[in-house]
Formats: structure tokens, sequence, C-alpha cells
């Protein structure tokens, strides 16, 4: 049965690639939770594709928009999982804040509200960070959150720093349910100062596409790039927004009844990763 999504655009069918999109992906780009793991599960298959990427001379990166937590941190959990990755495949919307500040506000002290983590990956990339007399405001996914911190980011915001968020995901899923993300936290700021961000560097945006391009490097194209994910208002519209092949898994969040009241189109959807071939 042929399905339409809300933007009035054909969905591909379910496990099919008539046009042979995926004979021209060098790089996949992978959301994690819903995506190939579950939890502390993997997905059925997923190993065996990632396998299957790297023996067809491909390669993958694991792409989070969660800046609460390094790239040792997933790199601790997939070895954990029994499937040893190197950290360089790793890549947070932390990151991709700290390249973002390099290059739009080198040498400039940053207010940052973050986990430890965040702040430690920060330091490391040689970004500035001040307290006392900050002259960009970034905010992350700060599991540490204090109310003293709170008042001090809201005062930063409200005396109109420039004003940058790692992602917009309002929930981060754990286990049993949910627990609030950096999105939650930004419409307490904008309650207060009356500002969103002037920037959000994570999924949907392109920003994380653009620092994972850079990552990638050599002459590998956007199109030739599969943005892999769960959830159609991140990953699949943060492929399409970048230009790269989007690819819906039905094995997390998404639904094929949600891909149709989406405007967002994937190229490609599958059931789950191990259909991918």
């Amino acid at each position: 049965m042929k399905r339409m999504n809300a933007a009035g655009k054909l969905l591909p069918e379910v496990n099919a690639d008539p046009e042979h999109l995926l004979d021209g992906i060098r790089v996949f780009a992978l959301d994690m939770d819903g995506t190939v793991y579950l939890g502390e599960k993997w997905i059925d298959g997923a190993v065996d594709f990632l396998r299957h990427i790297e023996e067809s001379g491909r390669r993958f990166y694991f792409l989070t928009n969660n800046s609460s937590k390094a790239p040792a941190s997933y790199v601790k959990k997939l070895t954990g999982m029994g499937f040893p990755v190197e950290q360089d495949r790793i890549v947070t919307s932390g990151q991709a804040a700290a390249w973002y500040l390099k290059v739009h506000f080198p040498g400039k002290r940053v207010y940052l509200l973050g986990n430890p983590d965040l702040r430690k990956e920060f330091e490391e990339e040689g970004i500035l960070l001040s307290d006392a007399d900050p002259e960009v405001v970034v905010t992350g996914f700060d599991t540490t959150l204090t109310y003293a911190k709170l008042c001090r980011v809201c005062d930063l915001v409200r005396a109109g720093l420039p004003y940058i968020a790692t992602h917009p995901d309002l929930n981060c899923p754990v286990e049993g349910g949910f627990i609030p993300d950096l999105g939650a936290i930004q419409a307490l700021i904008r309650t207060s100062a009356f500002r969103d961000p002037d920037r959000i560097i994570g999924k949907p945006n392109r920003d994380i596409c653009d620092y994972l391009m850079a990552r990638i490097g050599g002459n590998i194209s956007p199109g030739s790039v599969a943005m892999v994910g769960d959830r159609l208002y991140t990953d699949i519209a943060a492929g399409v927004h970048a230009g790269m092949t989007s690819i819906l898994v039905l094995s997390g969040e998404a639904s094929l009844e949600d891909a149709e009241a989406s405007s967002f189109t994937p190229d490609l959807i599958f059931d789950s990763v191990q259909n991918i071939r």
C-alpha cells in the first residue's frame, strides 16, 4: 500500500531500495539508542550490520545529541556490550558545539552550563571557560544542574550575551522512562529570560552535520553519507537539512503512522538496521 506523508510526498516502501541508493553510501552516521541498541541490549542484527559496513570498506560514526557524556563513556558502554570501537567513531553535540565556538567565537570566554565531562572536553579543545566574566553562553545537558547555576545562566542570557545550545531534545530516554533533557532546561530559561538560543547545534540542525563532514574529510559528499535514526524530527530532519541520504528505522521511537504525519520524508525506511544491505 502506498503511503503519503504530511508534506504530500510518497513514502518509500519498507525494507526496499529500488533505486539502489545504498550502493552510493560511503559513510553511515548512526543514532544510538533505538537505532543500534535499546538500553543495554543490541537490536537484533545490529552488530552484524556494523561488521558488514567495515567489511565492505565503508565507515560508520555514532552521532548523538547527548552532551552530558564524553565520547569515552560511549566507548566504554559499547565495549562492555561486546563491540569495541575507537573513540574517533563517536560524534557528540558537545564536540560539535566546541568546534562551532572555535570557528565563530575564537578566543571568546564562555560560560558553560554542563556536566564535568563537557567542561573537560571544552577545556581540552582550548575553549576558555569563565564563570565570572564570560562573553558567550553555552548550555548543555547538565545533570549536575543547581538552582545557583540556573540563576546565573538566566542572568547572562537576559543580559543579551550570545546564547548557544548543544541540542534541543526535551527528554532523554533512560531505563524505565525519561528524564528532562536540555530542551526542558531551555524552556525554563526562556520563561525567565525571554530568549531562545541564538543557535542550536545538534540534530535536527545542520551544524552537527557540518562538523561530522569535517571529521570525515576527504572527497565524501553529503549525499554519500547516510543519516540513520529512529526519530523523524531529529535524525531524519537533520539528514534532510544537510543533504544527506536519510534512513528511518522502525526499531525505536517512530512508527509508519508517525512517518505519515511528519513533513520530513526519509529516502529509505527499514524495520531495523539488520535489514539495511
